[in-house]
């Protein structure tokens, strides 16, 4: 019998340091799901982090280009602005070019005809003076052009 028991407390302390063993070995597990659960707790925290970081980035440099934008839109309405107020200008240089070509066209053509007739006409001056060569007041009239008659 006393070798059963023996035998039983034998096979009993080692049930015992198995089930030591087994609460060690579960205890060391448990440590070690916690370490884990703590561990991807702080990378879930910091991966929120990098992301709130990212999205502050994002909205900033949203901002920054509406800014430029907004700025550049200015810039391209006042460049706009500034061009058809030379085109504006240049339709009534154009204008006057024309008058002027004109006239010096009508003044070439008088001079070619007094020297062709030698200064003297051959006919009576007509009773209207504007139509008569020889008044020329009509010329020293000031040119006026304005971008109104460009407007369609």
């Amino acid at each position: 019998m006393a070798s059963s028991s023996g035998t039983t407390t034998s096979s009993g302390s080692t049930l015992m340091q198995n089930s030591g063993s087994e609460e060690d070995l579960r205890a060391l597990m448990d440590q070690r799901k916690r370490k884990r659960m703590i561990s991807n707790r702080e990378s879930a925290r910091r991966s929120r982090m990098r992301k709130q970081k990212h999205l502050d980035d994002l909205i900033a440099q949203v901002a920054q280009l509406r800014k430029e934008s907004h700025q550049l839109l200015t810039s391209i309405n006042i460049t706009t602005q500034h061009f058809l107020n030379i085109e504006a200008d240049n339709s009534i240089l154009r204008a006057q070019v024309g008058e002027l070509s004109h006239r010096l066209q009508s003044l070439n053509e008088i001079i070619a005809f007094l020297s062709a007739n030698n200064g003297f006409l051959a006919e009576e001056p007509a009773a209207d003076s504007f139509l008569n060569p020889l008044n020329m007041s009509y010329l020293n009239q000031p040119i006026m052009a304005s971008a109104d008659i460009f407007q369609y």
